[in-house]
C-alpha cells in the first residue's frame, strides 16, 4: 500500500477532532476538586456563621480564591498545550496577587496601631497556610491528572500553575470555615498557603506529567 493511501485511510476512520479537549480536561477536575475540597472544610472544621455572610469577609475570600483560581486555571490551560502564549494570563494571575496584597496593606494601614498585629495574625495564622495546602490537594490531584493527559512541554511551570489553581479552590473550601474577617490576613496567610501549594505543583510536575 502507497504511503498516501494509507494516510488517506487513516484520515478518513479518524472522525472528527474533539472539541475543546483542554476545557473537557479541566473543568471536571476544578469542580470536583472544589467540591471535594469545600465538603471537606464543612465536615472537619464546621461552617462559619451564617450571619457572617451578612458581612465583606466572606465573600472578600470567595472572590480573591475564584479570581485566582480563573487566572492561574487560564494559564494552566495553556501552559497544557505544547506552544503557548502566556504573557496575558501571567500578567491576570499577578494582578489578582496584587489587588489582594494592596488591599490587605491598605486595611492594614488604616487600622489602628493597636489593632494592626490583630488585623496581620488573626487567631489562626499557625495553621491557615497547612489547612490551604490540605484543602488544596484533591484539586492539585485533579488538576495534575488533567494536565498529564494534554500536552505539556514546561512541566515546572504547568506544575506551579496547576498548584495555583489548586490552592485558590482550596482556598475558597477553607473560606466556608475560616472565623477570620481581615483583609490583611487573607493576603499575607491565604497567599502564603496558595503559593505552597503551587510550590508544591512545580515539585510534582516534572515527575508527574511527563509524556
Amino acid at each position: 500500500m502507497k504511503t498516501q493511501l494509507f494516510i488517506e485511510l487513516l484520515a478518513k476512520r479518524a472522525g472528527p477532532a474533539p472539541r475543546a479537549p483542554v476545557l473537557q480536561r479541566m473543568a471536571p477536575a476544578v469542580a470536583a476538586g472544589l467540591f471535594v475540597s469545600a465538603l471537606f472544610a464543612l465536615i472537619s472544621m464546621g461552617s462559619i456563621p451564617a450571619a457572617m455572610y451578612e458581612t465583606p469577609a466572606p465573600w472578600m475570600k470567595l472572590i480573591y480564591g475564584a479570581s485566582l483560581a480563573l487566572a492561574a486555571g487560564w494559564l494552566t490551560a495553556l501552559l497544557s498545550r505544547p506552544v503557548a502564549r502566556t504573557r496575558w494570563p501571567v500578567l491576570a494571575v499577578l494582578a489578582v496577587f496584587a489587588v489582594m496584597l494592596g488591599l490587605g496593606f491598605l486595611t492594614w494601614m488604616v487600622a489602628a496601631p493597636e489593632q494592626r498585629m490583630a488585623a496581620l495574625f488573626g487567631d489562626t495564622w499557625l495553621t491557615c497556610p497547612r489547612n490551604v495546602v490540605v484543602l488544596s490537594l484533591p484539586a492539585l490531584a485533579g488538576a495534575l491528572w488533567a494536565v498529564r493527559g494534554l500536552a505539556p512541554t514546561q512541566l515546572t511551570a504547568a506544575g506551579f500553575n496547576a498548584g495555583l489553581m489548586a490552592g485558590a479552590l482550596g482556598a475558597m473550601g477553607y473560606a466556608l470555615a475560616c472565623p477570620e474577617v481581615s483583609a490583611t490576613f487573607v493576603a499575607v496567610w491565604y497567599s502564603l498557603g496558595i503559593l505552597l501549594t503551587g510550590l508544591l505543583g512545580a515539585f510534582l510536575g516534572p515527575r508527574l506529567l511527563r509524556w
